[in-house]
């Protein structure tokens, strides 16, 4: 795990309630070069001692290293060819979870995806498709959109909309979009101001799915209609297909507005943060 013995990481712990500022700094700055071995046994110092003051030095240790591990995970995702979006929302999921295990939530996926698959039917038009894939999803699993706490963190977290079958827009469609891409469908993401929606958008037909009103299908005058009632001027980007990148940094911009409604500074800072990755 490091180079310290048992004895000189218990010793260097029991600094971290030192009264000298500069001591208890040069002790935090120590651990945290340690890396994310060192949590395990940071851990078990938390259950073992009795001192208030200790404890909450680890909690913050602990949560500084895990969003350290957080930050070089997005840096990685970042820098792969494929985006995958799975992996891009576990991610962002062990903000708040940090010990989820990716296979967990893809064991989680596949089954939401069998239960797609065992009804549905290939030789159909695409509208019959997604009325089958929005029939189980919304009225057999019973997903649907989270009106009551829009504004929740839980909300941002793929675990904990699969728990809940409650989601905001993004979530219910990455849910959606995982199924139908796993089905072989040409469904994508699209950001429209305010709301997140899909499109089915083949060479043959394009339509318009929002999952955040039981996959109801929609229609590109009807995205005009939508920008037109906002005052907003039609883009390009309206109407067209996202990249995976796009659906995470939506997640993420989601989610530090939520806690800033919450009041919650340091959370919403350390969000920017994880933004300010995929943006660079």
């Amino acid at each position: 795990m490091s180079t310290l013995t048992p004895g000189e990481l218990n010793a260097l712990v029991s600094l971290l309630d030192d009264s000298d500022r500069e001591v208890k700094n040069h002790v935090r700055n120590r651990i945290i070069s340690l890396g994310t071995e060192i949590i395990p046994f940071l851990e078990q110092k938390w259950e073992t001692t009795f001192n208030p003051e200790i404890q909450k030095e680890i909690e913050e240790l602990v949560h500084d290293l895990q969003f350290s591990l957080l930050k070089n995970r997005l840096e990685d995702w970042k820098n792969t060819e494929d985006h995958d979006l799975l992996t891009g929302l576990w991610i962002v999921n062990t903000y708040q979870y940090p010990d989820l295990d990716f296979a967990k939530l893809n064991a989680e996926m596949h089954q939401i995806y069998f239960e797609v698959w065992t009804a549905f039917k290939n030789d159909l038009q695409p509208y019959e498709q997604v009325k089958i894939i929005n029939s189980v999803l919304f009225s057999t699993l019973r997903f649907s959109a989270n009106t009551k706490n829009f504004h929740s963190p839980g909300n941002s977290m793929l675990s904990t909309v699969l728990d809940t079958k409650r989601g905001n827009p993004i979530s219910l469609c990455s849910i959606y979009l995982l199924v139908a891409k796993k089905l072989g469908l040409p469904v994508y993401g699209v950001n429209l101001p305010n709301l997140f929606v899909l499109t089915y958008k083949s060479e043959d037909i394009t339509f318009y799915i929002n999952a955040f009103n039981k996959g109801l299908i929609f229609s590109r005058k009807d995205i005009y209609n939508y920008l037109d009632h906002l005052k907003i001027e039609p883009r390009d980007e309206f109407f067209e297909p996202c990249d995976t990148k796009q659906i995470i940094l939506r997640t993420l911009r989601n989610l530090a507005q939520s806690f800033e409604k919450l009041g919650e500074t340091e959370k919403f800072e350390e969000v920017k943060e994880m933004i300010a990755i995929l943006e660079s």
